[in-house]
């Protein structure tokens, strides 16, 4: 049995489809802060994370008529908002060489609820501070839950520059923590 909010989702998803520009706001307001939440962690800043949101957005409403379960929405619109950060960080050239050559072992990473709140935006300052390839492998990793060769597959890098990479951002941010320049 269906709750009163899957039928409102699976409906605004439907009429979303059929070009409801008001079932679209309103799909928009239920899944923006998230997906914010997630541009500004690639991204880096503000800004761009706005412009990248923005531009997934509209992609996806332009595309929604190709989502085949309405249920799938929520991970549909993810990927496309990580697929437009990547996309977006490459174009810039700001994005990460491969390192195949180094072999590197990756150290699990506290999570962030184990910090107070200083700490916490410490963390995020140093995290706006590394390299974008390094933020990028970092941010799938810890916050969206992929391993190394998912990461690998969808940045067209190899699993050990994935790795690579995470262990070069873990020790950046700590480097960055520890001088107090954040």
């Amino acid at each position: 049995m269906e709750s009163g909010h899957q039928t409102l989702h699976k409906y605004l998803i439907s009429q979303s489809k059929l070009g409801d520009r008001k079932a679209q706001n309103e799909l928009y307001h239920l899944y923006v802060d998230a997906m914010y939440n997630l541009c500004r962690r690639m991204m880096g800043n503000s800004d761009d994370a706005k412009d990248v949101l923005q531009d997934a957005f509209v992609h996806a409403f332009t595309k929604i008529d190709t989502l085949k379960e309405e249920a799938l929405f929520s991970a549909w619109l993810k990927r496309i908002v990580i697929n437009r950060c990547i996309n977006t960080l490459k174009k810039r050239k700001l994005y990460t060489q491969s390192l195949e050559d180094q072999d590197m072992k990756a150290e699990p990473i506290e999570s962030p609820e184990n910090y107070r709140k200083e700490q916490i935006q410490l963390v995020k300052g140093a995290l706006d501070r590394i390299s974008p390839g390094c933020r990028t492998v970092l941010n799938l990793y810890v916050f969206e839950g992929y391993d190394h060769g998912e990461i690998a597959q969808i940045l067209s890098i190899s699993e050990s520059a994935s790795k690579a990479q995470y262990s070069k951002a873990k020790s950046k941010i700590r480097q960055l923590i520890q001088q107090g320049t954040t």
